[in-house]
């Protein structure tokens, strides 16, 4: 059971910390000291279920429909690729800095955690990580997968409630308006490096 539950933290831990759409917006709200904990809490839980459901079976289903696979690699190419290209709109605008500029107010929580569900549940990417390949990998520990699955969940909360609530220790970096065009050109960058990757298979 322990060698399972690490493994699945390890995995998680893996996958979770290249930098993508998800970490991207936690990482904002972080700077920005906004709706943090609801935010983290939202990304933790919504990573839970959908490892869980990958465990519990979902992931196999690519075997038995083998046109799903490729649906959600395409669907994940387009919405990478439009989430870059915001991304590279506001670097180039400093759309970013205007957001986060000192005295402006903050988004309600509403509409923060709207966005959030459209970058999370919305985003074939986190689907093919999470629900197929943590999925088909916690396969390969029978009779284990409940320890692998809370060890990927435990480490997808471990790093989002770390990641927002150390953004705050980039403030001062980040109370400059440049800092913020460089942060949006790298979040495209890595938007259209994991589209890419995506598309080559």
């Amino acid at each position: 059971m322990g060698f399972a539950f690490l493994a699945g933290f390890q995995l998680s831990l893996g996958l979770i910390t290249a930098i993508g759409a998800q970490n991207a917006f936690v990482l904002r709200q972080g700077l920005m000291r906004s709706h943090v904990f609801a935010v983290c809490l939202f990304c933790a839980l919504s990573d839970a279920l959908l490892i869980g459901a990958g465990v519990l079976g979902i992931g196999a289903l690519t075997a038995r429909v083998p046109g799903l696979l490729p649906a959600l690699r395409w669907a994940g190419v387009a919405f990478l690729t439009y989430y870059g290209l915001r991304a590279l709109h506001a670097a180039m605008t400093g759309a970013g800095a205007l957001a986060a500029a000192r005295g402006s107010a903050p988004r309600a929580l509403a509409p923060v955690l709207a966005t959030l569900a459209a970058i999370t549940w919305a985003n074939p990417h986190v689907w093919l990580d999470t629900v197929v390949l943590i999925g088909s990998v916690a396969a390969q520990f029978p009779g284990r997968e409940p320890a692998f699955a809370a060890g990927a969940a435990l480490a997808s909360a471990v790093f989002f409630f770390a990641l927002g609530y150390g953004a705050r220790l980039l403030a001062p970096l980040f109370a400059r308006p440049v800092a913020w065009r460089w942060l949006d050109l790298g979040v495209a960058l890595v938007m259209f490096s994991i589209a890419l990757h995506l598309a080559l298979g």
